[in-house]
């Protein structure tokens, strides 16, 4: 069934011409006796051991490599063969883009077959005896294809029964400026990924693999080469599982209630389209009905044109938001914004702002703004009174319709894939004191950058605010856009794209989470275009009931 089956030159029953099994092995050298022995003590006493068969090193965490890892070249070039003629299928989502094949577990390929044998006969018995790990006979293999601006970011690999991982590269002439390096993360105090320490550059025939732990964090850097494919076999060896630590809460990222500052601030920066009563109805309708708007030359072009200027000098201090496993990106250091910027940081925080938002949302982010609760209490008082005309202005169905819209978004967003939501009491004496607060910072976003969906994610219902600058030029394909998903579905609900001067409101319930898609290479084409050009920014806020 697994290409176990001995081979019999003989007649086959069936009046077919059976083809012959193929055989192969792997490296000879590894297999030697003292060499093994040797392996073995390495790996009991965690130190380093350097041969030309094999090298295995203990930092940033275990991991070897096996150079000329199987031992015929014809073998492995009719491997490869039979490998790019599977159906690949296009993997995607928050954390990689890459190309993978079917389950290469009952493939009945003669060289694909041969491979599942060395590995998970062969050469699974030679790692359980220098490991002194119970590797069972689950197989768990693959075919992925990484071409120009694919990538895997950071991760662990940790899933029930892994124990240690494997790759095996079939690439052609290979070198660091192609990209597709397997990087290796160091960790901080609180068992986190800090920066990469080691960068492994993929060679044909060689076959790395490293133990699967809380710490095994690692990423393949993004195929920078358009012409060649990053082509592998990969894996993993079970066994019983380690003992994992406990997860590490981050701190919460403070939120406050509004800046006392009245409504001349709204005319001072915000286009007078947005401020006309009638218009926020209207607004408030389509909100209420998607639970997202985008507000386009939401500013005013003399303020927006004040603020992009601002930016564009590069007078701004940035600094780098982790951990790699969570997000990557530039936070400005907000005690260093020059003034046109902190002006546009407290717009945002503005007691006008919140009740601007309580209009174009139906949501209650000021105490003058209508709430379901006093919907109920006019229709206590006259249910005849209380007919349609109620709901005019974000009442009566103001904090309630966007919730009952859930097609739209949930919630995990940005900011629960970037920091981790109180806990659930801490939420509840929140909303005993129903004080509407936010959150917010500036952020630059740049290739190399993005956000990760994570498990200890907590949710609750929130109002993402995203003000955009410096997109020109800036295409889907760069990557860079926020994607809102459902709870355990792949399938996109909604993305917002970086679009100049463009205010995008998106209301989020505990159903869906969100990220910051990776940006790739292609935006270096941006500046072809902006010379000075270093990607974009975007004012990035969350406000809270």
């Amino acid at each position: 069934m697994d290409g176990k089956r001995p081979a019999e030159p003989g007649l086959g029953l069936t009046g077919k011409k059976r083809k012959k099994e193929v055989m192969a092995e792997f490296s000879e050298a590894v297999t030697e006796e003292i060499l093994k022995k040797q392996m073995a003590e390495a790996w009991s006493r965690r130190t380093p051991l350097r041969h030309e068969a094999i090298v295995m090193d203990m930092d940033p965490f275990l991991h070897c490599v096996i150079p000329n890892f199987i031992q015929s070249q014809n073998f492995l070039e009719e491997l490869q063969k039979e490998l790019l003629n599977l159906d690949f299928h296009e993997k995607y989502n928050d954390l990689y883009k890459f190309q993978q094949s079917d389950d290469l577990k009952k493939r009945k390929e003669p060289h694909i077959c041969a491979l599942r044998k060395i590995l998970f006969k062969d050469f699974r018995a030679w790692l359980s005896d220098i490991s002194k790990i119970d590797l069972e006979s689950t197989i768990d293999m693959s075919c992925a294809k990484y071409e120009f601006s694919d990538a895997l970011l950071c991760h662990d690999d940790e899933l029930e029964g892994r124990r240690i991982a494997f790759i095996l590269y079939l690439v052609p002439s290979w070198d660091r400026s192609l990209g597709g390096t397997l990087d290796l993360y160091s960790v901080d105090e609180h068992f986190q990924p800090k920066q990469i320490v080691k960068s492994l550059i993929p060679s044909w025939n060689t076959l790395v693999f490293f133990e699967v732990s809380p710490v095994s964090f690692h990423q393949v850097s993004e195929v920078l080469s358009e012409e060649k494919s990053r082509l592998s076999v990969s894996g993993w060896f079970h066994g019983p599982s380690l003992t994992r630590p406990p997860n590490y809460i981050e701190p919460l990222i403070p939120r406050s209630p509004h800046v006392p500052q009245d409504h001349e601030i709204l005319y001072d920066w915000i286009n007078p389209t947005y401020l006309d009563m009638d218009y926020q109805i209207q607004i408030q309708e389509e909100f209420e009905e998607r639970s997202e708007i985008l507000l386009k030359e939401f500013l005013k072009p003399e303020k927006f044109a004040e603020v992009c200027e601002a930016l564009e000098k590069g007078d701004v201090k940035w600094s780098s938001r982790g951990p790699p496993n969570k997000r990557f990106y530039e936070k400005a250091e907000e005690s260093t914004l020059p003034d046109t910027l902190k002006a546009c940081m407290a717009l945002f925080r503005s007691e006008a702002l919140f009740l601007l938002l309580s209009n174009f949302t139906g949501l209650k982010l000021h105490f003058l703004a209508p709430s379901e609760e006093d919907e109920v209490e006019d229709t206590k008082e006259g249910e005849a009174a209380s007919a349609p005309d109620t709901t005019e202005e974000g009442t009566s169905c103001s904090s309630s319709e966007p919730k009952s819209n859930q097609e739209a978004t949930g919630n995990n967003s940005q900011q629960s894939s970037e920091q981790t939501d109180p806990e659930p009491a801490e939420n509840e004496a929140q909303k005993e004191s129903s004080v509407p607060t936010c959150q917010g910072e500036l952020r630059h976003w740049k290739t190399g950058h993005y956000t990760l969906i994570h498990d200890n994610s907590k949710t609750e219902f929130a109002l993402d605010l995203l003000l955009y600058c410096g997109c020109e030029g800036w295409e889907p394909e760069y990557g860079g856009f926020t994607s809102y998903i459902a709870k355990g579905e792949d399938e996109e609900l909604l993305t917002v794209n970086p679009e100049n001067n463009s205010l995008a409101l998106v209301y989020r319930d505990r159903e869906t989470l969100k990220f910051v898609k990776h940006i790739n290479h292609r935006s270096l084409e941006q500046k072809k275009t902006f010379p000075n050009r270093t990607g974009f920014w975007a004012f990035s806020f969350v406000y809270y009931e």
